[in-house]
């Protein structure tokens, strides 16, 4: 592993995450490395799978650095899944065509719950591997962000065995068995802070907590069984790395509820989706973080003057740039795989330029 990178040319991300002033208004996407564009399936029809190309550090790079190649965006994300933890696990991670990911062995009995260890970091090297060299070949253009799922969103995924419109399964134990669901997300709590300190020693120079499913929860489980297991994973997160400052972003769909109880738990950023008003963000979080957000995906099947208008209106709910805010401009989800290559150039070109004409 190298002891060292190339400088950093580009820390607009970093600044905005750490509400410095910042010359415009950083932006990246959630999924920007996706089937959208072309060379990402070109590459992935080459791996001869999804977990062919996510597992290959090779080709885990090449499609990493492809929307950086294309747009001018502010920040490289590692091209992984958040379900590398759970496999790492034992628990047989497969895609089904057309259905989305399933695991083999789902955690449906006292047994199986209470035999699940957090995995040896091991076999997770292709993960760290990638990270290193996407780093390294990304040669300071712009920061690389690593990523896990939250325990919580991790944990829907191993009950369920895959995707849940209602969650059933995981509900039902949350509610029958919460002594079996705690033990998961204590699991998942170390696994996961554990992985992201591996990526930050890897090279990663942000981390981001996906809680995509904390949404699915009642209030009061929310904080319960997603929240505090976040915060934990916060807690144990390495901030410092020779010197540099290591910023966290977390990120629950469905959680403009919470706004203030997410600030609280020790991240730098909350990533907000298309439901959360920005200016009321804003006030609600005051100077305590950072927010991430908060475009509709599907604005970017509209026409070119129509994106620009929308992009104008997040950034101006945001308001003006102030010391101690900061804003980094993103989806409130991933984006989808029908998004015309050509709508992201516009969507890029107009952050940029509408939040440097902001600062004057």
């Amino acid at each position: 592993m190298p002891t060292s990178f190339a400088p950093l040319k580009n820390d607009t991300f970093l600044r905005a995450l750490m509400r410095q002033p910042t010359e415009y208004t950083p932006l990246w996407l959630m999924r920007q490395a996706g089937r959208y564009l072309p060379e990402y399936c070109a590459t992935r029809a080459r791996a001869g799978s999804f977990l062919g190309l996510a597992k290959n550090p090779d080709y885990a790079t090449e499609v990493t650095l492809q929307p950086l190649d294309r747009y001018a965006l502010d920040a490289a994300i590692l091209f992984s899944d958040i379900l590398t933890v759970p496999d790492a696990m034992g628990l047989g991670l497969y895609f089904a065509d057309g259905e989305g990911p399933k695991f083999e062995r789902p955690l449906r009995d006292e047994k199986a719950v209470m035999a699940l260890r957090a995995p040896d970091l091991g076999s997770l090297q292709y993960v760290f591997d990638a990270v290193t060299q996407i780093r390294t070949e990304l040669n300071g253009r712009v920061p690389l962000i690593g990523f896990s799922g939250s325990p919580w969103t991790l944990a829907c995924y191993m009950v369920e065995g895959g995707g849940s419109d209602d969650f059933r399964s995981v509900k039902t134990m949350l509610y029958n068995r919460p002594d079996l669901m705690h033990h998961i997300l204590r699991t998942n709590a170390s696994a996961v802070a554990d992985y992201l300190n591996a990526q930050i020693d890897a090279g990663a120079q942000a981390v981001m907590i996906f809680d995509t499913w904390g949404g699915a929860l009642a209030d009061g489980a929310y904080q319960q069984f997603s929240l505090d297991y976040m915060r934990d994973v916060v807690g144990r997160l390495q901030r410092d790395k020779d010197g540099v400052r290591i910023p966290c972003i977390v990120f629950t769909k469905g959680g403009g509820l919470w706004l203030e109880q997410i600030a609280d738990i020790g991240a730098d950023a909350v990533g907000l989706d298309w439901t959360v008003n920005l200016a009321q963000a804003r006030a609600r979080v005051g100077d305590r973080v950072a927010l991430q957000g908060n475009l509709d995906p599907v604005i970017l099947f509209a026409n070119p003057d129509q994106i620009r208008s929308e992009v104008a209106k997040v950034l101006e709910s945001f308001g003006a740039p102030q010391a101690g805010a900061g804003h980094v401009f993103n989806l409130g989800h991933g984006i989808s795989q029908f998004t015309p290559p050509e709508a992201v150039s516009v969507l890029v070109d107009a952050v940029h330029e509408i939040s440097r004409n902001m600062r004057g």
